[in-house]
């Protein structure tokens, strides 16, 4: 499509495709966000639209867009969870040697890039986005590779009661 063609229909639906986001999205940032990701792809995609079915299309795009995202924080908070409950508790006394174990474990068992995912996010508290756009890889990547580590580690030490 052309960029004026986009323009027209950004001015003629924005304002009821961000209705429609917002009601499935509380969040006035995310609405904006994904009413933006539609027609950001719009203006790098091939969709031809006509006059009858541009409404429709819209209004799709946004609904689909925004449960993708409404998906996607659910994986987070869930990956979130489930990390919190895969951590050590810092008031062991012997946190010093798990960590050490682990340490070892890591550099020991996993690639140099699931390393630095694995130290972005535990050592300097990166999120998933930071992590994904410092590597180039998109956060749903980075949530399978830390998905896989913290498994492996639970399998490596619950079995040694570490």
């Amino acid at each position: 499509m052309k960029r004026e063609e986009i323009e027209r229909l950004f001015r003629q639906h924005y304002a009821r495709m961000l209705r429609v986001a917002r009601t499935l999205i509380d969040d006035e940032q995310e609405c904006e966000d994904a009413v933006g990701d539609v027609f950001a792809d719009l203006l790098h995609g091939t969709i031809l639209l006509t006059a009858a079915t541009e409404t429709q299309y819209l209004m799709t795009a946004v609904r689909n867009r925004c449960l993708k995202r409404l998906r996607h924080a659910e994986v987070v908070r869930r990956m979130e969870r489930d990390t919190s409950a895969g951590a050590p508790d810092a008031a062991d006394e012997d946190d010093d040697g798990r960590l050490t174990d682990i340490t070892e474990w890591v550099v020991g068992r996993l690639s140099a890039d699931e390393q630095r995912i694995f130290s972005l996010r535990f050592a300097d508290g990166c999120t998933y986005a930071e992590i994904a756009s410092e590597l180039g890889l998109s956060r749903v990547a980075v949530w399978k590779h830390l998905h896989r580590i913290i498994l492996m580690l639970r399998t490596q030490f619950n079995s040694k009661q570490v």
